[in-house]
């Protein structure tokens, strides 16, 4: 995931920061559906979390790596509760956010690029999973992951079923992309602020049963803590104990 491509995104949230109430972000996705998506949501307090957030936080342990952190209202929450976290994001105008907001430790960085750690906790929230792209980038981003984890560790982030919804819109997308050999969850999409158009990128929504078993795969115990009726859910993978004998 780019800075460029997040670029139109990060500058909405700078807007909303520096008190421009109405800034709001246009997503298009390839097939002509656009969403407004007003900046304000993502400096919500924790009274406005939703279920799956504040399940998110009750779990959250030890220190902390929140990535793609945005404005940092995660950060901040887990800092109230006495958690040290490591917030980071690819975008630049996430940081002058994160640094005026209070986040304590704050650092621009491509999570694929990143080393450090270990921490207790990976956390990745709003689809922030979305990120990979695509399965393969899951899979690599899982493989990744056991770098920054201690064993014991856990990484937890919530995703979106697409599967579960009636609108024909968005079930004709599902076919159009099985029809063209990709992932019913892999949506192409583009952000767009005020006139400013980023360039196109690859977003995924991974179905529980298509993570559990490329987790699994990749050395992961995955469960579902908790699903929405409209497909949203929470994840913990936590990493497999070796095979006791197994020579690396």
């Amino acid at each position: 995931m780019s800075a460029e491509a997040m670029g139109p995104y990060g500058q909405a949230l700078l807007d909303y920061f520096r008190g421009e109430p109405s800034a709001t972000l246009v997503v298009h996705r390839e097939d002509g559906h656009a969403d407004n998506l007003p900046a304000s949501v993502f400096f919500r307090e924790p009274a406005g979390f939703s279920p799956i957030e504040r399940a998110a936080l009750d779990l959250c342990r030890g220190t902390v790596l929140d990535i793609g952190a945005g404005t940092g209202c995660h950060s901040l929450a887990l800092q109230e509760r006495g958690l040290r976290v490591l917030a980071i994001d690819v975008c630049p105008q996430a940081l002058e956010i994160l640094a005026g907001r209070g986040v304590e430790e704050c650092r621009q960085a491509d999570i694929f690029e990143f080393q450090g750690g270990p921490f207790d906790t990976l956390l990745l929230m709003m689809h922030g999973i979305g990120m990979v792209g695509d399965l393969a980038g899951l899979d690599r981003f899982l493989s990744h992951a056991h770098t920054l984890l201690r064993p014991d560790g856990q990484l937890l982030f919530d995703s979106l079923d697409v599967r579960c919804t009636e609108n024909p819109v968005h079930l004709a997308y599902q076919e159009a992309n099985r029809k063209a050999g990709r992932y019913v969850g892999q949506i192409r999409m583009r952000f767009e602020y005020r006139g400013r158009m980023g360039p196109p990128f690859d977003w995924l929504h991974v179905d529980p049963g298509t993570l559990a078993e490329r987790a699994e795969g990749l050395g992961w115990s995955c469960r579902v803590e908790r699903q929405e009726e409209n497909g949203d859910y929470l994840a913990r993978l936590t990493p497999k104990a070796p095979v006791s004998g197994t020579v690396s």
